[in-house]
């Protein structure tokens, strides 16, 4: 998991926009791993840290694919509390970078990204 500490911050920032983007509660169990997570943004880091000017075609498969796996408020908690374990591990994080991710991939989030979101309303 070498590749998700260096992509926290980035990463926590892309799931919790492509988690927030379907936000009917449901109470069914979290079917989503934190492997799953890391995996499906793994390719976006590069363009997240600035490390490259363009964002792969696999960055955007990842965060849609995200997007359809976290079909409950159960999912979202769990791909967001990843997520967020996982934020402290990269320090050269560019959240300007990683908020336009979604809207560059087609995804609309009709919030704003932040680091400061909180899973439990998700």
């Amino acid at each position: 998991m070498a590749a998700l500490n260096s992509s926290s911050r980035m990463t926590i920032a892309v799931a919790a926009l492509v988690l927030l983007v379907v936000a009917a509660p449901s109470p069914a169990s979290a079917a989503i791993s934190c492997g799953q997570v890391g995996s499906a943004l793994a390719p976006c880091i590069p363009y997240g840290t600035g490390r490259s000017s363009a964002l792969p075609s696999s960055c955007c498969t990842g965060v849609k694919s995200l997007n359809s796996a976290a079909s409950t408020s159960a999912d979202r908690q769990q791909a967001c509390r990843c997520l967020k374990n996982l934020a402290g591990t990269v320090k050269s994080v560019n959240m300007g970078l990683v908020a336009g991710i979604p809207g560059k991939c087609g995804v609309s989030v009709p919030f704003p990204i932040s680091m400061s979101t909180d899973c439990n309303k998700l």
